[in-house]
């Protein structure tokens, strides 16, 4: 087992027995010690991007420095990823459109799991493995040491929302007449607010403060350059594909958690037994089976449970099959934007979105994850936070059905921006 220091002078070391002029790529492996910090570690590191994942069951954490190659749209990562080797991983995220989406291959990985802690160094290249072995090695000398995490220390200038309450009526409004109408079944509507600080933020301090915080639940903080960075902490698996079998799932129909255990039990089986949550879960629950089915053989539906946040419980339905063909291109075709971020009929509710939404969701409702061909895995870009210089944006949505309460729905989108907004100096 290495200390940091000492794994990065052996990863040099090796990197001098890579001589070879042609194409190729090699991953270069050491065992950490345990105990350091991959967090602390990443936010004193000068390279751009970066990407710290741990999985919502614990079992799994991943820190990710700079880049080998960038690609611009899933399908590119998924063509580029058929050219490596089986178990590599090419991480990112998808916006809300998936139009433009942001993908690498990262140059340094620290992953901790059940077998143990090790840190790998990626060289790949079209032209000459020589010459990004080289590349490699100045980006190894470039690492600077560990060091504590910055605090979140700062003073709030504004505070913006968007929608206010009263528009926000007439959006729910608005919903609801085109339900009773025909045109839509349910429309997610989501609101953002904006919080300006005399200095910038930094995202790693929210992202540990998260971890603490939000458990269950995938906790990612992608930094795409020195000025924006996304932070999430998401309870939604998008989909999870171990060569063909596909695992997906129905995440919709909130109610709070109360602190209380047994209040909160009680919460939980007014959920599981509400007309409305349960019919909001089955419509993305059945919108989700009919756009697997022309890719997926052998549908399974697992009874519905409850998911227990922090501050939050929502109903689950677990939806299992066989993928025809890898591709997990389509499955984010067929899965983004589920009926639990957009609505039903999707199309229509998009369209909603567009004519009613001003602000910009960029990330929010996306995905966030990796591919490779043995593996895939993304979750939902919920409970999400993006830092973009001196501002911190939050977001939060409510599914409209027939029967929505505009108060109730806006109260539902307030405790969803508090499991990040809870954590800042506000």
């Amino acid at each position: 087992m290495y200390s940091l220091p000492a794994a990065c002078a052996a990863l040099l070391a090796q990197l001098t027995q890579i001589d070879s002029p042609a194409a190729g790529c090699r991953a270069l492996t050491v065992p950490l010690e345990s105990g350091q910090d991959s967090l602390a570690w990443l936010s004193a590191q000068p390279h751009r991007p970066q990407l710290w994942w741990q999985h919502r069951n614990g079992r799994e954490q991943v820190a990710l420095c700079g880049a080998v190659q960038r690609y611009s749209t899933l399908h590119q990562a998924e063509l580029a990823s058929r050219h490596l080797p089986a178990n590599w991983r090419i991480w990112g995220a998808n916006r809300f459109e998936a139009a433009n989406s942001f993908f690498f291959l990262p140059r340094l990985m620290w992953r901790r799991d059940r077998s143990g802690e090790r840190l790998t160094l990626f060289i790949a290249s079209d032209l000459s493995l020589r010459e990004d072995a080289l590349a490699a090695a100045r980006f190894l000398r470039d690492l600077l040491p560990s060091r504590p995490l910055p605090t979140m220390q700062g003073t709030l200038q504004q505070r913006l929302r968007q929608p206010e309450a009263p528009e926000w009526r007439r959006r729910v409004a608005t919903a609801l007449a085109d339900i009773a109408a025909g045109e839509i079944e349910k429309v997610v509507l989501a609101r953002t607010m904006d919080l300006v600080w005399d200095r910038p933020l930094p995202p790693e301090a929210l992202l540990a403060a998260s971890r603490r915080a939000n458990p269950h639940s995938y906790q990612i903080m992608l930094r795409f350059d020195n000025d924006s960075a996304l932070v999430c902490a998401s309870p939604e698996r998008l989909w999870l594909r171990q060569q063909k079998t596909l695992l997906t799932e129905a995440l919709a129909g909130t109610v709070a958690r109360a602190a209380d255990p047994l209040h909160a039990h009680q919460q939980a089986q007014w959920l599981l037994e509400d007309v409305k949550n349960r019919h909001e879960n089955a419509l993305v629950m059945e919108d989700i089976c009919q756009r697997l089915q022309e890719i997926v053989s052998g549908l399974e539906v697992m009874p519905v449970d409850v998911v227990r946040l922090r501050n939050l419980q929502h109903l689950r339905r677990r939806i299992r099959g066989k993928l025809r063909n890898r591709s997990d291109a389509r499955c984010l075709q067929r899965l983004q934007p589920t009926a639990a971020v957009a609505g039903l009929p999707r199309a229509a509710a998009r369209a909603f979105l567009q004519r009613h939404e001003t602000a910009d969701r960029d990330w929010y409702a996306g995905s966030v994850g990796f591919i490779s061909r043995q593996k895939s895995e993304f979750c939902v870009t919920l409970r999400c936070a993006l830092f973009e210089g001196e501002r911190v944006r939050l977001y939060g949505g409510a599914g409209i059905v027939a029967g929505s309460d505009a108060a109730l729905e806006w109260q539902e989108t307030e405790n969803k921006m508090a499991a990040l907004a809870a954590l800042l100096p506000c």
